[in-house]
């Protein structure tokens, strides 16, 4: 039974109520303390006026001087003690006394302090000023005003105290107790209403969590920004970096503080710096950083109708880009050779068909002509491109968009020495891309040529490859070049990589790649810079 009794967890308004009730009673005690105290400081002032002023006119009244100055107290010690108790019942004391010089009392108002010394520790009477202070009325502590009885010859003869014993802790607590409670229950009443308010007022801001809550979620925000592989970065609305996930400080280099700090204080390359200043939606745009190839995605974050931050993930493809690019250069390859498998088919064919008519000639001449052209084409092209992987690529193009009815030709003012393999496979790409782009769209239109150039100048290789198809239109030149963006019809393989590999390769090397309108209008022309190429070594 026991173990199924669970006690809800506080909520925020009852811990506030708690907090609130616990600082009233410390403010309530406290309180009490200093009312006491001032009680006890505001009773021995008036009090101790009210004595002093009785004392003097005690010790100034007839019959006392006279009995002092003449030695007559025992005469008239019952006159004495009259005026004592008056002087006691007037002014409402515990006690009244006449004594000698010395202290000792002679005449005393309760008929119970006679021959025993009053307290004088401190006092000024003896040396003839009146004095007022707390003394020990035999055993009772006590405000008491002392005043001198003097002769003519202004010799001490006598002191007449009043007394008033302090009030007891309860009297003095009842005294001070009805303000307390008033001022313990408007604070009480005061605490709750702020309570329950300032509850209402966090509990609109946090979304209705309570602190447990708010503290798993921050424990769990901890454990996933520190286990995604994705970059997150939040940026508030004011420029402030308000949450960057470990995957995001390692690709775009930022410093273990950055959270709290300003976009603009920070030391971004300046592609990364305009991706999170910025406040426009993007998606898989690619960034080239140093030698990492970046996908990002922004996405505004509204509330309640107003853009309150932004939220910028960034993915590694590096990696996949490379393969990508190898998967490129490997299916360029495959449709060559399909292509070139079926040109063999046919030419078979028609060889198989003029061995059975006999006509033994025409097979001959036929052979002489298949090779003649092969070896045109190869002269064509190994005449300006020396590289071997390139050359190969162009070769094979060259057979593909010749059974597509599109003549490729390249440029007399080419001239692409051997490179070395990693520019080799970056040209093979953006060339192979480039050139497939260009049959497709001559093809589209009936265009039946493509021109391609190349040459290395300063360690970067340009090229250019011009097509005989519709052109790309002004209004989307800057749209071409982005993830998934074709003119084609959609196939289950996707379309919109080629020229996005294309602008990610050249971007990796710190080149670019743009495209213009062909001579006269028509056709377009892509044209690529590939920095870094360093001629290869010829293996003999």
């Amino acid at each position: 039974m026991w173990s199924r009794l669970r006690l809800r967890p506080a909520t925020l308004a009852g811990q506030f109520l708690v907090l609130q009730l616990t600082v009233l009673l410390a403010v309530v005690a406290v309180a009490s303390v200093v009312s006491v105290q001032q009680s006890d400081a505001d009773f021995r002032d008036t009090r101790g006026a009210r004595l002093r002023a009785e004392a003097e006119r005690l010790a100034n009244t007839k019959i006392v001087r006279f009995s002092f100055r003449t030695d007559a107290v025992d005469a008239n010690r019952s006159t004495l003690t009259s005026v004592t108790q008056r002087v006691r019942f007037e002014v409402q004391a515990s006690g009244v006394y006449l004594a000698d010089p010395d202290g000792v009392v002679l005449v005393s108002s309760d008929f119970g302090g006679r021959d025993r010394t009053i307290d004088l520790a401190g006092s000024t009477v003896q040396q003839l000023r009146p004095w007022t202070g707390d003394v020990d009325d035999f055993g009772t502590p006590s405000i008491a005003a002392q005043v001198p009885i003097i002769n003519r010859r202004l010799e001490l003869v006598g002191i007449a105290m009043v007394a008033q014993e302090y009030p007891t802790w309860a009297e003095r607590a009842r005294s001070v107790l009805p303000d307390l409670l008033t001022f313990a229950g408007l604070g009480l009443g005061l605490g709750t209403a702020g309570s329950f308010l300032l509850s209402r007022l966090i509990r609109r801001r946090t979304r209705g969590l309570e602190p447990a809550a708010i503290a798993a979620l921050a424990d769990q925000r901890e454990a996933l920004l520190h286990s995604i592989r994705e970059g997150v970065v939040a940026v508030a609305d004011d420029g402030t970096v308000t949450m960057a996930s470990d995957s995001a400080r390692e690709l775009i280099g930022l410093a273990d503080d950055v959270e709290g700090r300003r976009v603009d204080d920070l030391a971004l390359d300046p592609a990364v710096h305009d991706l999170l200043a910025d406040d426009a939606e993007i998606r898989d745009h690619v960034v080239v950083l140093g030698d990492r190839v970046l996908v990002v995605n922004r996405n505004p974050v509204i509330e309640r109708g107003r853009r309150v931050a932004t939220v910028t993930t960034l993915r590694d493809r590096t990696e996949l880009l490379s393969l990508q690019s190898e998967l490129s250069a490997r299916e360029s390859i495959t449709n060559t050779l399909r292509a070139q498998t079926h040109e063999f088919h046919n030419q078979l064919h028609t060889i198989s068909g003029l061995v059975q008519l006999g006509e033994y000639d025409e097979v001959s001449r036929l052979v002489g002509t298949l090779s003649r052209r092969r070896a045109e084409i190869s002269d064509a092209v190994l005449a300006h491109v020396e590289d071997p992987a390139v050359a190969a690529l162009l070769i094979a193009k060259t057979s593909l968009a010749a059974e597509r009815g599109v003549d490729l030709v390249v440029r007399d003012d080419s001239a692409l020495p051997r490179l070395d393999p990693e520019a080799s496979t970056d040209v093979g790409t953006v060339l192979g891309n480039l050139v497939d782009n260009a049959v497709d769209a001559s093809v589209s239109v009936g265009g039946d040529t493509v021109e391609v150039g190349l040459r290395l100048h300063d360690a970067t290789v340009h090229l250019s490859v011009a097509d005989t198809g519709p052109g790309v239109p002004a209004d989307r030149v800057g749209e071409i070049f982005r993830r998934g963006w074709t003119s084609k019809e959609s196939t289950v393989g996707g379309r919109g990589v080629g020229l996005a590999l294309v602008q990610v390769v050249c971007e990796r090397r710190g080149g670019a790649v743009r495209v213009r309108a062909g001579e006269g209008g028509s056709g377009a022309v892509f044209e690529a810079d590939l920095p870094g190429a360093a001629r290869g070594v010829e293996v003999r």
